[in-house]
């Protein structure tokens, strides 16, 4: 396993930033203490018991892993921490967007995994290479918990074709798995402590098997942009400037929330998933409920 590095006293160095792009992933990178992880889950273990039976008007699962950086204060906090910033500039440069922030969790025991895929088959934005995910662990993800896989050079390749499986089992929107077979041997574990994050890019070709610990398995991906990316689908897409200038204005720019599920905040969250609905669900076979299609 590559070393960890201990922030904030460093960023990446030129070699880890090479080493990024040589490989499309890099981990693991160490940006919060296990105490303050702790602190971080306990505060979304809390707000899971508070607003599950809440009269809200989605799930509240799907405001965890649609875009839960407009709605819930948390999210928004921990992709703007300047720790984690420090990281992504090393890839993007000094002008960073939050685009889009996801608790994924996998109940401890549970059958639920990732299909092997590529984000940017998705996101409407083509083949950019100024994005970039980062996702953090908040409680230890190993092979028993299904961390992620990465293929090592596999964001050389273009998008590949994905078939939709429609999986009850698959966590992906819709099923959704790369129509090629990946050898285990080609596969890198990503295994993460508690406060440690990886970084992939959207083309690295990447899944995740299945919770067989005692703990549940809990991440938060957060997808940064630089303003040279550009929604090619959707008629509009959104965006949160977390650092630097937006030169291009190819996204409209919104606000972190100031509380959890406010009614500003969730009217803007219908605008944000309605219009990004175009991208996310397009080419589908079926509807895709997580985004609002049905």
């Amino acid at each position: 396993m590559p070393q960890s590095v201990s922030l904030p006293e460093t960023a990446l160095t030129a070699a880890q930033s090479e080493q990024y792009w040589k490989d499309g992933f890099l981990f693991p990178l160490t940006v919060f203490s296990q105490e303050e992880t702790s602190e971080i889950r306990t505060e979304l273990e809390q707000l899971e018991q508070d607003w599950l039976a809440a009269d809200l008007p989605l799930p509240l699962n799907t405001y965890k892993r649609v875009n839960a950086h407009l709605v819930i204060p948390l999210a928004a906090k921990i992709a703007l921490d300047a720790r984690v910033l420090d990281v992504v500039e090393g890839v993007l440069g000094p002008d960073i967007m939050v685009w889009s922030a996801e608790f994924f969790i996998k109940e401890a025991h549970t059958d639920h995994t990732v299909g092997m895929h590529q984000d940017l088959t998705y996101w409407g934005m083509g083949e950019t290479p100024d994005q970039v995910t980062a996702w953090i662990a908040l409680s230890p993800a190993t092979v028993e918990s299904g961390c992620m896989d990465f293929v090592r050079g596999s964001h050389k390749n273009p998008i590949l074709p994905h078939n939709d499986t429609y999986s009850e089992t698959n966590l992906l929107s819709r099923g959704q798995e790369i129509a090629v077979d990946v050898a285990d041997e080609d596969k890198t574990h990503i295994e993460l402590a508690p406060g440690q994050m990886s970084l992939h890019h959207g083309l690295t070709i990447h899944g995740s098997g299945p919770n067989q610990s005692e703990d549940r398995r809990i991440g938060l991906a957060i997808r940064y942009l630089n303003p040279n990316a550009k929604q090619l689908v959707a008629d509009r897409d959104y965006a949160m400037l977390a650092r630097g200038q937006d030169g291009q204005s190819n996204f409209v720019h919104v606000e972190r929330p100031s509380h959890l599920f406010s009614k500003q905040a969730l009217a803007l969250y219908e605008q944000v998933r309605h219009d990004q609905s175009k991208a996310l669900a397009e080419g589908a076979k079926g509807t895709v409920p997580l985004y609002g299609t049905n």
